[in-house]
């Protein structure tokens, strides 16, 4: 009897130990599983991202960041792409970094292929708007986004057979631009000065027509417009920045002393005077410390041709800091040089323009008095020896030491204007002329935001290869699972 009542007591026992067991299990399930929901929570609204991209990718510039940062108003970005664009996830991480650094970007993606109904709406709303484009709009102003303002392709495979392949990653670019566009309340507006042979914007031919340059600039969110002085007495008030691009012809005094007006009224204006020309302009330079050579500038080292001029050497300025490293090519520039003042009084010195040079040729270059001369060559009884200077940024502002809000005048010369024509378009050209519009109009924000190189990375296996992933990764590690999980079973028992 005893025997029995101690049997039973014990069974009773390991019944309660194996309920509470089960219990303790259950409670234990039910607490992992809030933890993780809790966690989970947590990290979807705090959580911290690195860019792992070897190229960075997916690192936002500073210019970019402070942009973000001076946001007021929210910003709606709707990704208007086909699933299968090639572009879209690219544009998808972009867009995750965005909205990390700003709660004040908002992102809807569309589907023009099943959603037709919000396609037709957008369709309606922002005048026809076409698949494969980002539409930036904030307080009703907007800004469409291509696709293909998203990358630049390399054409290089097509002789052989193959289509373009994307290269540079342009979104951030793009995006900080149009962000830039619907947050400000006006776009500035540029003026070409025409009416001496310079260089239109309304020119598609590839060699002396601004077209591209123009498109891109626009698409900037800059506005443009054609100054003429014998139709316009000066240069007008709403002007932001004039440009003087290429002119071939002489400038009457009167014209450029309306420009040297200007500039004296905290105007910003961009010379690019190519060589072998006489404009008149060489008299307003010299009153803003720049000389401006009769030479072509020449540089073996830095050339294919002898025609252009491969340039890589760029002082420090606020419009080159973010180009170092990219090539520009300007075709048979001038010599556009700092001027050295001997004397100077100290109100002279107070106020005085400061000139910086922006790009210039290696040591092996110089400035060549007769081009003409074949073949070219170095002679030291009347050529300069290199490293010569093709492009200047000149800055007037306040008297130092003077508390003073004054907008200082600003001047950029470049020695070439071939290096932003339409077929002249290569290298860094475009991010060395945006980058040094960007600072004549204030714009630090978006100056020189570089492309991002794509790399892709190809992993080629031969069969023995294969065969020995196939093992580790479908048999090997499912079998060691589940002999760690026997092993486990097997101890506990014990």
């Amino acid at each position: 009897m005893d025997t029995h009542t101690s049997a039973r007591k014990s069974i009773r026992r390991r019944r309660r130990w194996r309920f509470a067991v089960g219990v303790n299990v259950a409670m234990a399930l039910v607490l992992a599983v809030m933890l993780t929901g809790l966690l989970n929570g947590l990290s979807a609204r705090y959580y911290l991202r690195t860019d792992l991209s070897r190229a960075g990718l997916y690192t936002l510039s500073e210019k970019t960041l402070t942009l973000l940062r001076s946001l007021t108003d929210p910003v709606d970005v709707v990704v208007f792409f086909q699933r299968g664009e090639e572009t879209f996830h690219d544009v998808e991480g972009l867009l995750r970094e965005y909205m990390y650094h700003s709660p004040l970007l908002r992102v809807e993606y569309v589907d023009p292929d099943r959603n037709l109904a919000r396609a037709e709406e957008l369709a309606h709303r922002f005048e026809g708007t076409e698949p494969n484009v980002l539409i930036v709009h904030s307080e009703g102003r907007y800004r469409i986004v291509r696709a293909e303002d998203l990358a630049e392709f390399d054409f290089r495979g097509i002789r052989e057979g193959m289509g373009p392949a994307r290269a540079l990653f342009k979104g951030e670019q793009a995006m900080s631009s149009a962000i830039h566009g619907v947050t400000r309340a006006r776009m500035p507006k540029v003026y070409f000065l025409s009416g001496h042979g310079e260089r239109r914007i309304d020119n598609f031919d590839p060699f002396v027509g601004y077209s591209s340059i123009a498109g891109r600039m626009r698409q900037d969110n800059v506005e443009l417009d054609v100054l003429v002085f014998g139709e316009t007495p000066r240069v007008p008030e709403d002007a932001d920045a004039l440009i003087v691009a290429g002119p071939n012809r002489r400038i009457s005094q009167p014209e450029l002393d309306l420009i040297h007006a200007y500039l004296e009224r905290s105007g910003r204006v961009m010379m690019l005077i190519d060589s072998m020309t006489r404009t008149g302009l060489e008299t307003v330079l010299s009153r803003w410390g720049v000389s401006l050579g009769d030479d072509v500038v020449i540089d073996p080292e830095h050339t294919l041709t002898g025609r252009e001029l491969f340039v890589s050497e760029y002082g420090f300025h606020p419009i080159t800091e973010r180009i170092h490293g990219v090539t520009s090519v300007f075709y048979m520039p001038r010599s556009v040089e700092p001027m050295t003042r001997q004397v100077a009084s100290s109100s002279d010195q107070a106020d005085r323009p400061h000139v910086t040079t922006l790009a210039s040729t290696s040591e092996s270059g110089w400035a060549e008095r007769d081009p003409d001369q074949t073949p070219l060559h170095f002679d030291p009884a009347i050529d300069r020896p290199g490293p010569i200077s093709v492009a200047v940024a000149v800055e007037r502002g306040p008297v130092p030491g003077i508390d003073v809000q004054i907008r200082s005048s600003r001047l950029v010369v470049f020695g070439d204007s071939g290096f932003v024509s339409n077929g002249g378009l290569t290298g860094g050209d475009e991010d060395f002329f945006m980058s040094a519009l960007n600072w004549l109009l204030d714009r630090e924000e978006l100056m020189g935001v570089a492309p991002r190189p794509l790399e892709q990375v190809r992993l080629v296996l031969d069969r023995n290869q294969i065969r020995q992933l196939f093992w580790l990764a479908v048999v090997g590690m499912p079998a060691a699972a589940g002999v760690l999980g026997f092993v486990v079973c097997w101890r506990r028992r014990r």
